[in-house]
């Protein structure tokens, strides 16, 4: 996949969703894809994987119901080199591009653990696991992917990490541009990205901070990144695929309006209801409040106060109505001062 697409994006970005966990669920890929084909290539959320671990159903149904025509990677969070591999032969039998493995989780919960970034604090477990994760992929014939931050307390830690990356035949590399301890309060620090750029053979994935075109051109710019990654910024507006590719192509870049965004909501708020066995009105309305965090930044400080204290289908709808019922121009970025987005504005620097 890796090879064939650097072919057709040498002069743009390959786009990729980011995997958050309890958000890129399949409902999420399916409402991604509606605007602009979406991303390149999916990102499952991660397979917890332990002595005990089987695969997790809800997750699973994101590959097996997965109609979107994207490629698709199982990604993994662990530490047992056993189990992990257990747990790819299992997965590797269903219609996935390949395996990754989470190197960057910052939840203090799977750092306590020795695993996702807390991982990075032990790179002879994860020259292990990276070895073995390359050998059952190439065994089946699919590709082989990690997801990591630039160190866990410091940045200066990364050196030693990408000499352990270096080792194996890595098909793409996915780089948060910030260490584990960061979290999501810093601004990304482009020029460690560039450093993988520079020393690994495999394509390099920027991930961090892309909120908008501007944001977006400016990382893949400033790394000579093979593509960007994008989460949090696609959560707020899933139109940042498309932007970025009629940027891309010289065409006049689409600019939502609140409107869109009231539709963008009804569309989630519809596809994530399909996926409740017996509807929970008040559960599904607080799952959308784990989306409308992000989306709402920005809009209007009273808007974000009422959907945050909504239970119900129709106090919910009442409130977007209210105020996304008119054809006024979204804002375009977030609120620099946002906890949710923070240092965005020193990739344009």
């Amino acid at each position: 996949m890796f090879t064939d697409e650097l072919t057709d994006f040498h002069d743009k970005p390959i786009l990729a969703l980011a995997p958050m966990q309890d958000v890129t669920d399949l409902a999420f890929m399916r409402v991604m894809a509606e605007y602009g084909g979406g991303p390149d290539y999916f990102v499952t959320e991660y397979f917890r994987v332990h002595s005990d671990s089987t695969l997790e159903k809800k997750i699973l149904r994101s590959i097996t119901h997965n109609e979107t025509g994207r490629p698709i990677f199982a990604q993994m969070i662990g530490m047992d080199v056993a189990n992990l591999v257990r747990t790819s032969k299992l997965l590797l039998d269903y219609p996935i591009a390949g395996m990754d493995i989470n190197l960057g989780c910052p939840a203090p919960v799977v750092c306590r653990k020795d695993a996702g970034g807390g991982l990075l604090r032990n790179l002879d477990q994860v020259d292990k696991i990276l070895g073995a994760m390359r050998e059952v992929c190439s065994d089946k014939g699919k590709q082989f992917t990690v997801k990591t931050r630039i160190g866990y307390e410091d940045a200066a830690e990364f050196d030693a990490i990408l000499e352990v990356f270096g080792k194996h035949e890595i098909d793409a590399l996915a780089i948060h541009g910030r260490t584990v301890k960061d979290k999501y309060q810093t601004p990304v620090r482009d020029e460690f990205v560039q450093m993988a750029v520079e020393r690994m053979s495999c394509p390099v994935i920027a991930n961090g901070n892309v909120v908008n075109v501007a944001t977006g051109r400016a990382y893949y710019e400033k790394t000579g990144a093979a593509g960007l990654m994008i989460g949090r910024g696609a959560i707020r507006s899933p139109w940042i695929f498309q932007q970025l590719r009629e940027s891309y192509a010289g065409k006049r870049v689409m600019v939502p309006t609140r409107r869109d965004l009231r539709q963008y909501i009804e569309l989630l708020f519809n596809e994530l209801a399909k996926e409740w066995t017996v509807y929970d009105e008040v559960k599904h309305v607080n799952k959308m409040k784990k989306y409308m965090i992000y989306i709402a930044q920005g809009i209007d400080a009273e808007f974000e106060y009422q959907i945050r204290r909504v239970r119900s289908d129709e106090a919910f709808f009442t409130a977007c109505d209210g105020f996304l019922d008119n054809d006024e121009v979204l804002p375009e970025l977030p609120p620099e001062n946002s906890k949710l987005f923070c240092g965005f504005k020193a990739l344009l620097d």
